[in-house]
């Protein structure tokens, strides 16, 4: 993009996260600048006073209790960062953290976390350089905060730890000299502002909605693919049959795999000939599963969206001499639009993995079994479907609630948490593993349309066939298949697929 994208505290959509998730520079809107200087101005107040007031002149936590002198204000807030970076596991890929970044800066810029404008400037500073933080994905339970990983953050832009440079692994003071930034000194409550709140856990979470979303276009297309490549009816997607139901996920899909199917030579061929009576599910009730799916990721997407724009420290300024406690850390909301997330993510795969078994099937298919050609001698999809099955079943594992699962921290000071970082972290490896079970079913539909050549599918689907075959030939003879797969899990994740069909859900999602 050529000119920054320009984000409003408070009111950014979510196409415009998943510009910021894709690459694009950001900056905030002119107007947060009074909101930032007027709470900054409220916090001064405070310490120039003495009066005692939590994350400003206290101890954190359970030790919020001592009172700390104001010669020491400085070192709290550094000693709180240090103390705080003790992340583990595999860094957050480079898109999540830019998503993070910006997220930070928006929730800091509206005015009531008390931060001077040098710790926004240095959170989007560090966004406009392409200068990533590493940050651990593990240690968060979603409570107080993501604690551990934006500390992590934080550390890096006080020159500590690691920065990815447009790419390359730098010590966090190298980078930030390399790009003219000088580290960030922390005052009263700037710490504790920093790391309380939920952009990790909602980054990641969104993320993976991006990613889902994809994954659905594609399933919608490789669904449509194998109804046609299955000679299956598309009477169950009659507009009539959905409005009596009511359900608004279903009426939208039952349209798309309409429109998807419209003016196919292969359905007109059997239309009136056709003696099956009814398909099986996992094509006849495509409206009522994935419909409801896309209901689930609906209702993620408004509460990612709300989250995104929130404000999520603690403790909060709310006026002049009125800085509150709360609880806005806690990542609940977080929490359960990943797990319904997660739930949404398996059951794209089952219905594609079920869809999948049918192509390969003789009995059901009336094609040759595996899609071999010469049976026998070749294999075939035989263990491409098995590959699905797999994949499928690691989903349903992956899958248990992270929402119901919680453990007292912090002396049981935080007894309550949420789990949402995990929660939103499994995400990313469920979306891949749907993905690749929606490329399997994509591969092996491609192949059966090729078994009904001269015959052309839709309009709207031979652009997908097109772009499939540029990766991946027909199958002549049993081959290497993994990069096959490989390419077709890509092209799923990229969002190609979806949109060479003219798919785009995630935007209708963030509308």
């Amino acid at each position: 993009m050529t000119a920054a994208l320009s984000l409003r505290p408070g009111e950014t959509a979510l196409t415009q996260w998943r510009d910021v998730i894709d690459g694009a520079t950001a900056r905030l809107d002119a107007s947060s600048a009074e909101p930032i200087a007027a709470a900054q101005a409220i916090v001064d107040e405070i310490v120039a006073a003495g009066t005692v007031t939590y994350g400003v002149n206290t101890g954190f936590g359970k030790l919020a209790s001592v009172r700390i002198a104001d010669a020491d204000l400085a070192t709290l807030q550094r000693n709180l960062i240090l103390s705080h970076a003790v992340g583990t596991g595999p860094a957050l890929p480079d898109r999540i953290v830019r998503l993070i970044l910006a997220m930070k800066a928006a929730s800091l810029a509206r005015g009531a976390s008390g931060v001077r404008p040098v710790v926004v400037a240095a959170l989007t500073g560090a966004l406009a350089a392409d200068a990533l933080p590493v940050v651990p994905a593990k240690g968060s339970v979603g409570a107080s905060g993501d604690l551990a990983p934006l500390a992590h953050l934080t550390a890096a832009l006080m020159g500590v730890g690691e920065i990815r440079l447009k790419g390359e692994l730098l010590s966090a003071a190298a980078a930030l000299k390399r790009i003219g930034q000088e580290p960030l000194t922390l005052g009263a409550k700037e710490g504790l502002a920093l790391i309380n709140g939920t952009q990790v856990s909602t980054a990641i979470a969104i993320t993976a909605l991006d990613d889902i979303a994809r994954v659905f276009d594609a399933a919608l297309v490789a669904g449509a693919l194998s109804v046609d490549a299955l000679k299956g009816s598309d009477t169950p997607f009659d507009p009539r049959i959905q409005a009596l139901r009511g359900q608004p996920g279903q009426i939208k899909v039952a349209q798309i795999l309409l429109e998807l199917i419209a003016g196919s030579e292969i359905r007109d061929s059997h239309r009136f000939g056709d003696s099956k009576v009814q398909d099986p599910y996992s094509l006849r009730c495509q409206p009522q599963v994935m419909g409801a799916v896309r209901d689930l990721l609906a209702n993620a997407a408004t509460t990612l969206s709300i989250e995104a724009n929130a404000v999520t420290d603690n403790p909060l300024v709310l006026g002049p001499g009125e800085i509150v406690s709360g609880g806005n850390f806690h990542a609940e909301p977080v929490a359960f639009a990943a797990d319904i997330l997660a739930m949404g993510l398996c059951e794209i795969g089952n219905l594609s993995e079920r869809r999948m078994a049918l192509l390969v099937d003789p009995v059901m298919s009336g094609l040759p079994a595996f899609l071999a050609r010469d049976a026998g001698l070749n294999s075939g999809f035989m263990i491409a479907q098995v590959t699905a099955a797999a994949l499928a079943s690691e989903n349903k594992q992956k899958a248990y609630p992270a929402s119901v699962d919680t453990i007292p921290t912090s002396a049981n000071q935080e007894d309550h948490v949420s789990m949402a970082t995990h929660g939103a972290f499994r995400l990313l490896d469920m979306a891949r593993n749907a993905a690749s079970i929606v490329g399997v079913e994509l591969m092996a539909a491609a192949e059966a349309i090729e078994h009904h050549r001269p015959m052309k599918t839709s309009a709207r689907l031979e652009p997908v066939l097109a772009l499939l075959r540029e990766k991946i030939a027909p199958l002549e003879a049993d081959r290497y298949l993994a990069p096959d797969l490989a390419a077709a899990t890509e092209l799923v994740l990229s969002g190609a697929l979806g949109r060479a069909a003219g798919l785009d859900s995630f935007a209708e999602l963030g509308a």
